[in-house]
């Protein structure tokens, strides 16, 4: 009924051919003044037949994108690497955000290694991904004070990797309040809100506890049996409860259910990133009937659950995928119960 699982990459650009796929230079855009915003790029990494690609424009810091043979070891499947050569477009570009798509099989994990001129690792990720077999993306700050050439080495064949989307990231001072919790507060391009993670023990603020129900990440399916269940034991009916949690390549217009005790309480309310987000991926059996779309990358998730559906001891929260979703993940799921406080602000309103 439960499985585990996550994950979050994306950009540039070149010709296609085949398993050959890449051409050793890019076209460029025509050439800016100096002091011009830096252009991110995106790289579509899709080896589609040649017949059927078109080329594309990438920034003149992106040198050039090409497959390279993987390193065959004994006892280990073969990879695939795809070798993506930059250089800085300006000395205050230093660290390059990588966001990375692909489908996350448990024995593809792609892992990313930047490398200086001379050959030696600057970086190297952890492997990218959960195994929740459903397709994501991840995102990677890497160090490019030295480095040159970026690696995205996958096991197989590496039709799993789908794009990757590059921005130069720049420096700035961030104020934050000193009693709140600490989060990672650097925005990502197109994302609507920070990561959320759950708590490691129960809290209480102003008359509000917040407990975790599951960190770990959760694949769901449409139907009650393949949902992902929870129980919580509450000492008191509180006033009003607020299901939170991040859900991986949900359909944006069929978002996850929840039941409640048994009750559908209807779809949860997403949080949508940008449009323009390439995590996007359309999905269609004519043109002309439209087009539904999956986001492919992690967003928030929410449910407002009335008093009357919640009760003194052990209550029942079941979370399935919408309609017509055959499959998603959720993580990091957690639970905020508002009870009355000394200082509550209400207003009591007589019927009239």
């Amino acid at each position: 009924m439960l499985l585990r699982a996550a994950a979050f990459f994306l950009l540039l650009i070149a010709s296609i051919r085949g398993q050959e796929f890449f051409v050793d230079t890019l076209a460029k855009p025509s050439a800016k003044p100096a002091g011009h915003k830096i252009e991110s790029a995106w790289l579509d990494l899709r080896q589609i037949p040649a017949a059927n690609s078109k080329p594309q424009e990438s920034p003149e810091w992106v040198e050039a994108v090409s497959i390279v043979p993987g390193k065959k070891t004994a006892g280990l499947p073969e990879s695939t690497i795809f070798r993506i050569r930059l250089t800085h477009p300006n000395p205050d570009a230093q660290v390059l955000f990588v966001r990375l798509f692909f489908d996350d099989n448990a024995e593809q994990k792609p892992q990313l290694t930047a490398w200086d001129e001379s050959g030696t690792v600057v970086m190297q990720s952890a492997p990218l991904g959960a195994g929740i077999g459903l397709p994501t993306s991840e995102s990677v700050m890497i160090p490019m004070i030295s480095a040159s050439t970026i690696d995205i080495e996958v096991p197989g064949d590496g039709k799993s990797i789908r794009g990757a989307y590059l921005d130069w990231m720049t420096h700035a001072e961030v104020l934050h309040p000193a009693s709140a919790e600490h989060r990672e507060l650097i925005p990502e391009p197109f994302a609507a809100m920070a990561p959320l993670h759950s708590a490691n023990q129960d809290t209480e603020r102003f008359g509000t506890v917040t407990a975790s129900l599951a960190d770990e990440t959760i694949r769901i399916g449409a139907s009650v049996s393949q949902g992902a269940a929870f129980q919580f034991s509450l000492e008191s009916q509180p006033l009003v409860a607020l299901i939170s949690f991040e859900v991986a390549s949900p359909n944006i217009a069929s978002p996850p259910e929840v039941y409640v005790n048994g009750e559908n309480l209807g779809a949860v309310s997403i949080i949508l990133p940008d449009l323009a987000d390439p995590a996007y991926r359309g999905q269609t059996a004519s043109l002309l009937r439209g087009m539904r779309f999956q986001y492919t990358g992690w967003i928030r998730a929410q449910k407002l659950v009335p008093a009357t559906n919640l009760k003194a001891g052990p209550n029942d929260l079941l979370i399935i995928s919408g309609p017509g979703t055959a499959a998603s993940a959720i993580r990091a799921t957690q639970i905020q119960l508002k009870y009355l406080w000394d200082k509550s602000d209400y207003q009591l309103q007589t019927d009239r």
